[in-house]
């Protein structure tokens, strides 16, 4: 394929892969897709996407590539990329900002399973930037929590050059020092650790984040992008095959970047590429192994290492087994059934609603109030005919804590402000929530569109101060204990709903589908549930989904209330006829 006289082999392949021509699993599939999705956006000049693609951008680091030759073997051989490989490569490249000209990608993240060249990319990317982005006296990184491993990506990209005479030439190799420098920009290419001094002040032109599954914590990525905040154009790549430590970084990044692919979250500046099966594939079946092995699978000798390890998986079971699913087919070994909501599911309930809609209609109210500067949440839920919902959610921040909490929970509360979905509130050096802007924002909602409030639901924690600011509204309120007993059936009914499609809310609301597959739902000795974040999480927010439940579980008291009250004027109305109901004992 050719777009204005230049090839386009990472459009070509994208095509390949959504037509069905390209075995493919459905998170790759995803980014194959989203990158034809914003080649239409582009082309019909849609106002919220001002990038352009551009092809020949793409082109050249492919071409770059394929000048490379692999020393490793018994003997060097040119670099010819698989079509996969030059998707990856060339789409981070290839997308621009329409006004400045620069890179629209400053993040990216790829996992795979191992041995499909992650590295090896990473390499070809960090001696391109260096020697041939044009950036002069740039800083390039490579990553990780160990010296021996953030000399990886290093070593490749050292590897190409040493094997090149003419790249040898341009670049000065100081072994002893683990670094690289472009001798025509001057840009150095340094492997870093957290062993050997990593901290925060770096100002990264590229950095290759390696093997992330193996983080602690977030520390790493948060020294290395909190220093790129000043740059035109920068790269942050991190790689990795997933692993089994859900209560980790990685996993974390890992979730969000699947929202990132199913549309649920929304940010435009991160490239992501999943390579794995299925959740539903039958992981012996040969034909789903390419899903996670794009380039081991691809091979005769590859092949036969997978059916030599599955086949180990099989007899050993126990770790083996473990080993095989993360490391040959990239899954998360987890408990499918602590999952709240299944995001494909939520994400039908999004529909074009909005408050308009419901002017002059009644609601019920649900407040999830956090503590010192975390995420404060208020929902709105209507009852619709045929037993369905819509939600109206709004979150409000301190504005000393959003930067913070930008790159601890992954999240774009800037971009969230500008769309109106939280309002952040004070000054830089306001770090509480100051809960008046809750009830003077509900009070304008309840005025702005005639609203009757049905009653309002609030967690008792930190409500005491705006205890008599709700009163003023007039209705019943109901404090909801936070226990699985007494929310069991209003988290199985919201549940049951997103499953039937009976739950909406306006699909431009990305911070509550944010927050809606954060939650996992936690049982108590008598299988009751709620839910909860993540174990150890400090980062997953589920404010919007708690105000949901609060919301929903005054809903359904107030409904076997009613219930209550009906069969009691029935039996009056009865025993007035002369007929007197016979009592349970």
């Amino acid at each position: 394929m050719t777009v204005n006289g230049y090839k386009d082999r990472a459009t070509t392949y994208a095509r390949e892969v959504v037509s069905g021509k390209v075995v493919a699993g459905r998170l790759h599939y995803l980014a194959c897709e989203r990158h034809l999705k914003d080649l239409e956006r582009s082309l019909k000049n849609d106002p919220s996407f001002p990038y352009e693609w551009r092809p020949e951008l793409s082109e050249n680091i492919i071409d770059y590539a394929e000048t490379l030759t692999i020393a490793e073997g018994t003997e060097p051989r040119p670099l010819k990329l698989y079509e996969c490989q030059a998707f990856d490569l060339g789409v981070p490249f290839g997308w621009i900002h329409k006004t400045t000209g620069y890179r629209r990608f400053r993040r990216s993240y790829k996992t795979m399973a191992r041995q499909n060249g992650k590295t090896f990319q990473n390499g070809i990317t960090g001696s391109y930037i260096a020697g041939f982005s044009g950036y002069q006296y740039g800083k390039l990184f490579t990553v990780a929590t160990k010296k021996r491993q953030a000399r990886l990506a290093w070593d490749e990209i050292a590897k190409f050059i040493r094997t090149d005479p003419d790249l040898a030439d341009m670049f000065k190799i100081q072994d002893y020092k683990s670094t690289i420098t472009a001798i025509n920009t001057m840009c150095v290419i340094e492997a870093l650790s957290r062993e050997s001094g990593l901290d925060d002040g770096f100002r990264s032109i590229f950095s290759s984040i390696d093997e992330i599954h193996q983080h602690k914590d977030n520390s790493i990525y948060k020294a290395i992008y909190n220093g790129t905040s000043s740059l035109a154009e920068t790269l942050v790549s991190m790689i990795t095959t997933r692993g089994n430590k859900l209560n980790s970084f990685c996993y974390e990044m890992d979730s969000y970047c699947i929202s990132i692919l199913n549309g649920i979250s929304i940010a435009e500046d991160f490239f992501v590429d999943i390579y794995c099966i299925n959740d539903d594939d039958d992981p012996w079946d040969e034909s789903n192994w390419i899903k996670a092995n794009p380039i081991l699978a691809r091979t005769e000798s590859g092949m036969e290492q997978l059916r030599r390890d599955a086949q180990t998986a099989k007899d050993m079971g126990g770790m083996d087994l473990r080993d095989f699913l993360i490391k040959r087919l990239n899954v998360w070994v987890r408990n499918f059934e602590n999952v709240f909501v299944d995001p494909e599911k939520w994400k039908d309930g999004g529909v074009k609603k909005t408050l308009d809609d419901y002017r002059g209609r009644s609601c019920w109210v649900g407040l999830d109030l956090s503590s010192g500067g975390d995420l404060t949440t208020t929902v709105l839920e209507f009852e619709d005919p045929g037993d369905e919902y819509f939600v109206h959610s709004h979150s409000f921040m301190p504005r000393g804590r959003m930067e913070e909490h930008i790159i601890s929970d992954l999240a774009p509360y800037d971009v969230w402000e500008q769309k109106e979905l939280i309002s952040v509130t004070g000054g830089e050096s306001d770090f509480k929530n100051d809960y008046k802007f809750i009830i003077s924002y509900l009070k304008e909602l309840r005025e702005a569109y005639d609203l009757t409030f049905n009653g309002v639901a609030y967690d008792p924690h930190n409500a005491d101060g705006i205890l008599a600011d709700l009163e003023d509204f007039g209705c019943p309120l109901m404090m909801i204990t936070q226990s699985a007993r007494f929310l069991n059936d209003a988290t199985v009914d919201v549940q049951l709903l997103i499953k039937s499609g009976k739950l909406h809310y306006n699909e431009e609301d990305e911070l509550l589908s944010w927050s809606m597959v954060n939650a996992k739902i936690v049982k108590n000795s008598f299988d009751e549930v709620k839910i909860d974040k993540e174990p150890h999480s400090l980062t997953k927010r589920i404010d919007p989904d708690d105000a949901l439940i609060d919301a929903h579980t005054m809903i359904l008291k107030n409904k076997q209330t009613e219930l209550v009250n009906v069969e009691s004027e029935m039996d009056a109305y009865l025993e007035a006829m002369g007929w007197k109901p016979k009592k349970e004992v």
